[in-house]
């Protein structure tokens, strides 16, 4: 099977500071593929080059087999992948349906559309409605309350509602539990889980251990700016992969050739 999304080689640097260090990446359809790696490991820094928002001075990123160039967020968007990031991008003062459809709103047909640049409302809220119901999460009553009325759980099920609802290729989300409690991380993995199994690959960063052994198929470790290997979580330990990360391990041959 070929990966859908690869990186190979991609080097970005700072001034003195190399962030990204030959760096290679693999994505394979249908996985929850999780990134995780120490502080200044570079883990972001391929997160965004991956996703457009910043540009490698050197290497390759293949999208479906074919070479891409993002030289924006939006770029990666039309091609099919969309970030989740951890501030959530989210506009406290919209409703849930403006948000969903935040920069790429529906006008009107016709004239009132075109020339008058109506939005059509009721199309974006019955489409809003749709998806967070397909995602079990329509405790949300109205679809018109604003986003800053949303527990800290809500908010993050309506930024991954919002990718799986647009993202064609691939979903990033970047640390989606950090900032919520345990019942909230729970409902937000199962969301996670219910987005794969309608066969769209997931690129999770986090560093909550426990969550990335719970729902990954498989581990990248990002250790000084490069992939230092690919674990499978069946067969490691989250003691095995803390070591891995901080150095006080060294991978396994076979680890590091996948």
């Amino acid at each position: 099977m070929e990966p859908i999304l690869t990186a190979r080689g991609l080097v970005k640097r700072y001034g003195r500071v190399t962030a990204l260090d030959h760096a290679d990446f693999d994505l394979y359809p249908g996985e929850i593929l999780a990134v995780i790696g120490d502080n200044g490991a570079g883990k972001s820094t391929l997160i965004k080059a991956i996703s457009g928002a910043t540009t490698p001075d050197e290497g390759e990123i293949r999208l479906d087999g074919e070479p891409v160039h993002f030289r924006s967020p939006i770029e990666a968007r039309r091609a099919g992948i969309e970030t989740v990031y951890q501030n959530l991008a989210l506009s406290p003062a919209l409703s849930i349906a403006d948000n969903m459809f935040l920069g790429r709103e529906i006008r009107k047909p016709g004239l009132l559309g075109s020339l008058l640049r109506k939005l059509d409302h009721s199309a974006m809220e019955k489409f809003a409605r749709n998806k967070l119901s397909e995602l079990g999460l329509m405790t949300i009553q109205n679809i018109n309350q604003a986003v800053e009325t949303l527990s800290g759980g809500q908010r993050q099920g309506v930024a991954v509602a919002r990718a799986a609802a647009f993202g064609s290729k691939v979903i990033i989300l970047d640390e989606p539990t950090a900032a919520l409690g345990v019942k909230e991380s729970r409902k937000v993995l199962e969301l996670i889980l219910d987005v794969r199994s309608r066969g769209m690959p997931i690129v999770l960063i986090s560093h909550n251990m426990p969550h990335v052994f719970e729902v990954a198929d498989r581990v990248h470790v990002h250790r000084l700016g490069r992939r230092l290997c690919v674990i499978d979580p069946k067969e490691y330990t989250m003691s095995d992969a803390v070591a891995f990360m901080t150095g006080a391990k060294a991978p396994p041959s076979e680890a590091l050739a996948a």
